[in-house]
């Protein structure tokens, strides 16, 4: 039996999506900045991905910028905006628990003279409201806070962030990385008072190589990609019209039927973690004391004491089941997880920890296979290790 339990790090493309990817490749491959029809067709499929996108959080098709991934659109907003409002201040504000992609934008924009105040978390990996208000300053002029961590699956206030931060200084930009929180809640970045919003394609059942940056009208921005000028010089370069409009379909297949497909995979969630809580020695990170519906649906943070993680990943790849031992992005590097130590877990389970994360394909039999798989497994891993 397969078993794919690593969704937060890609998901596998739903069918009709790799079926119009593929005849866009083949059939409408034209160049959208071309004036000849087989141009026209191709920037209609940009159009119906904009209408799409836009429609799905209520903003305008003028403030969606196609991206090459939830990466990208971090870089873009983050030292793209911080470069533009660099004369209205130079204090930035993020927490200590974020991706790479907004980690290390922000250790750039510290050597070019920004100053960045990096927020604490709870033991659930949760900022305080109380911290962020208490870390602006008059010459702050931006905020980054993702909304789902990728790690354990934590839930960040990002609506009562925003209205915080519009309340302290309405010229603040708020930036949220959505990329596994998009395609799982319904976020709408006007009511949340949200300026900026980065997502990705490949977390959401789409091709990966593409994303996207919602950008309010009116937020001064420095383009960091210079070139042709296509997206109104926003972000130059030839679009990328089959992961596009393949980005622009799973969203909308998967918005089409949100909640019902929310509601299973947090009944897996809570079934798994019951199940998985009984063995001894484990802990289970970022679920709050509400339950499992305070965190993210499709992320469970598992630690194993006296079990390398490593171990564990590929003692379970022998069965079949396929997990991650953190952020699929940093996985490979052998350096501890900046999340798990800012929630303060135990040194000694650093590297005992498993992310498993589900997706609309992950069945309950699925789960079922993997915890009799684990019952078994960790009481001799354990064994193993101890000699």
């Amino acid at each position: 039996m397969e078993v794919y339990l690593d969704n937060s790090a890609t998901t596998r493309v739903l069918p009709q999506v790799a079926e119009l990817v593929t005849k866009i490749m083949c059939e409408d491959y034209g160049n959208p900045s071309s004036l000849h029809r087989k141009g026209v067709e191709a920037e209609q499929y940009l159009r119906y991905a904009k209408d799409t996108l836009a429609g799905i959080m209520k903003v305008q098709t003028k403030e969606i910028l196609f991206t090459s991934g939830g990466t990208e659109a971090n870089n873009m907003a983050l030292i793209g905006c911080a470069m533009a409002a660099r004369r209205q201040g130079n204090h930035l504000i993020t927490t200590q628990v974020e991706h790479p992609a907004v980690l290390q934008p922000m250790q750039y924009l510290e050597s070019q003279g920004f100053q960045v105040t990096y927020l604490p978390v709870d033991a659930w990996g949760r900022i305080s409201l109380q911290d962020l208000e208490a870390a602006i300053r008059p010459e702050t002029i931006l905020v980054s806070v993702m909304h789902t961590n990728n790690e354990v699956g934590a839930l960040q206030p990002v609506q009562e962030a925003g209205a915080l931060i519009k309340r302290r200084n309405p010229a603040i930009l708020f930036h949220v990385d959505a990329v596994q929180g998009f395609g799982k809640f319904r976020i709408l970045p006007r009511r949340m008072q949200i300026d900026l919003l980065s997502a990705s394609s490949h977390k959401i059942h789409g091709p990966k190589g593409v994303g996207f940056l919602y950008m309010r009208e009116g937020v001064k921005f420095q383009p960091i990609v210079h070139g042709g000028g296509q997206q109104k010089n926003m972000r130059s370069g030839t679009e990328n019209v089959p992961g596009i409009a393949g980005m622009a379909k799973a969203a909308e297949l998967v918005y089409a039927h949100l909640d019902e497909d929310i509601r299973r995979l947090y009944e897996l969630k809570e079934y798994f973690t019951e199940q998985i809580g009984k063995v001894e020695g484990v802990r289970i990170n970022g679920i709050p004391s509400e339950g499992c519906r305070a965190s993210a649906p499709h992320v469970v943070s598992v630690s194993f004491a006296g079990v390398r993680s490593e171990v564990m990943l590929h003692a379970l790849e022998e069965k079949g089941i396929y997990v991650s031992a953190g952020s699929a992005c940093a996985s490979n590097k052998p350096q501890t997880s900046a999340t798990l130590k800012a929630m303060k877990l135990p040194r000694e389970l650093w590297d005992s920890t498993i992310r498993f994360s589900f997706s609309v394909y992950t069945t309950k039999e699925e789960i079922d296979y993997t915890l009799h798989t684990m019952y078994d497994m960790i009481p001799m891993l354990r064994k193993y290790t101890r000699r």
